[in-house]
């Protein structure tokens, strides 16, 4: 359960009485210290942390952090916005103690997911996690929930890598035997820490690319799906520096080649009804779930801005290559933008959902699932419907049928995306003028940053920052 309810100076009711008994039961498992955790707009994970006696008062009162880091680049150098990138002004960071969970790979540490609100206790506007959960928040006054998950793709390396290089773990074939006997005690350790930590695994499995593997969640509230996210890479990260193993979530390790998705799982929910199964429209789903499929299909190209929000997303985003780079729907197509998932027979009313392809782990989880939620309540709201569906790669349909059918290739470039963003006022809207201006300024940054470069330079500038 996440709380929804905003911070305030001194605690919400209880915060404080709960908090400090959390202190002394963590105190006495060995807990020395709590990770207070968030998301930046570059989709960097950016923590402060405080001993374990000092999380009654981070409940409170939180702990302090500059507003600068919402235009920091994933290289650590800064871009500004009108109101961002200055040095003046400070944060407070308020742990949901509802999310905080005992980092089972990281002996005396916790961790916990934080919003951030101003001096003055408002909401900060560019926080991410604050603005997804004001939007669920907002559609559940609606009777509307929804159940997301982020996969989670990642390779494996040995390390320390020399010089920015990555040499891979393991040598089998995709999705090989072999790989999964190679790094069999790594994995072992692996689900065990989730396990340990309420970490609800689907399954774990070798994936494409060279050293590559991949990890399914089970669904969640978005926000606690988001939080989910973060909180497996961290351990990910951590079980395998525990093997003498580095790991990279960058779109794309190598410049050519399939790189590393983080596709969301996302489905719509009315009085406790999957909007995505039992209904009258195409493969069960409902007008409701048409509608939201629709709203999110139509703003694939500007919502790449904020799923793919990297350079290197691009060397990624390819045709033929199952990143889903078209406009196109479809059931279980796995090159069309967005797939219909309709789960087995028997399992429809709980499995059936939309998953939205073009999505890497550089992208910041609480920013792309907020995004994608308000461009599919937008479809909702002006009853939306879908173009045809497409079976295949549309890659292979003529200019005809692709114009036909409402396919387009998504943008090819991070300069693209930001293009279909800054024209986009749904979306600029849904995030509020200062995060929208947030991201436009940090995509723009991270384009200059890598001016000149050739693929290759791009795939080493951002291999070890995700």
């Amino acid at each position: 359960m996440t709380t929804l309810a905003d911070p305030v100076p001194g605690g919400r009711p209880g915060d404080i009485e709960r908090a400090t008994a959390l202190s002394g039961e963590l105190s006495g498992r060995g807990v020395h210290g709590i990770v207070l955790a968030y998301v930046d707009t570059a989709g960097i994970a950016r923590v402060k942390t405080v001993p374990t006696a000092k999380l009654a008062s981070a409940a409170a009162w939180g702990v302090g952090m500059s507003p600068v880091f919402d235009t920091f680049l994933a290289n650590d150098s800064i871009v500004t916005t009108d109101v961002l990138g200055s040095p003046d002004g400070d944060l407070r960071l308020y742990p949901d103690l509802d999310r905080l969970v005992v980092l089972a790979a990281q002996p005396g540490w916790a961790w916990a997911p934080v919003d951030r609100i101003t001096q003055e206790g408002e909401r900060h506007p560019a926080c991410t996690r604050t603005f997804l959960r004001h939007l669920v928040a907002d559609a559940a006054r609606r009777g509307l929930t929804f159940r997301a998950s982020v996969e989670i793709e990642w390779a494996v390396g040995h390390g320390p890598a020399a010089e920015g290089e990555f040499r891979p773990s393991v040598t089998g074939p995709a999705y090989g035997a072999m790989r999964q006997v190679e790094l069999s005690d790594c994995l072992a350790e692996l689900l065990a820490a989730l396990a340990e930590q309420g970490v609800d695994v689907d399954q774990v499995h070798p994936e494409y690319a060279a050293g590559q593997f991949e990890l399914s969640v089970g669904a969640l509230d978005p926000v606690a799906a988001a939080d989910r996210s973060v909180l497996v890479r961290q351990t990910i990260r951590a079980v395998s520096r525990r093997h003498g193993l580095v790991v990279s979530f960058a779109p794309a390790v190598f410049a050519e080649g399939v790189g590393n998705g983080g596709h969301l799982h996302v489905s719509a929910w009315r009085d406790g009804a999957n909007l995505h199964a039992g209904g009258d429209r195409r493969h069960g789903m409902t007008a409701d779930a048409e509608s939201f499929t629709a709203g999110v299909l139509g703003r694939l190209p500007a919502l790449t801005a904020v799923t793919a929000p990297s350079p290197a997303s691009y060397l990624r985003l390819k045709p033929s290559q199952w990143a889903g780079v078209f406009t196109a729907w479809g059931r279980e197509t796995r090159e069309a933008g967005v797939r219909v998932i309709t789960g087995t027979q028997g399992l429809r009313d709980q499995a059936a959902n939309i998953e939205i392809k073009p999505v890497d782990l550089a992208a910041n989880p609480y920013l792309a699932l907020g995004s994608v939620i308000a461009a599919g309540l937008h479809g909702m709201a002006e009853s939306a419907t879908l173009p045809e569906e497409t079976t295949g790669d549309p890659a292979a349909l003529s200019p005809e049928q692709a114009r036909a059918r409402g396919v387009r290739r998504l943008p090819a470039s991070l300069a693209e995306a930001v293009e279909a963003f800054r024209a986009d006022e749904v979306l600029r809207t849904a995030l509020g003028p200062v995060l929208a201006d947030a991201v436009i300024a940090v995509r723009e940054g991270e384009t200059a940053a890598v001016a000149g470069f050739d693929d290759a330079a791009v795939a080493a500038a951002y291999r070890w920052r995700y």
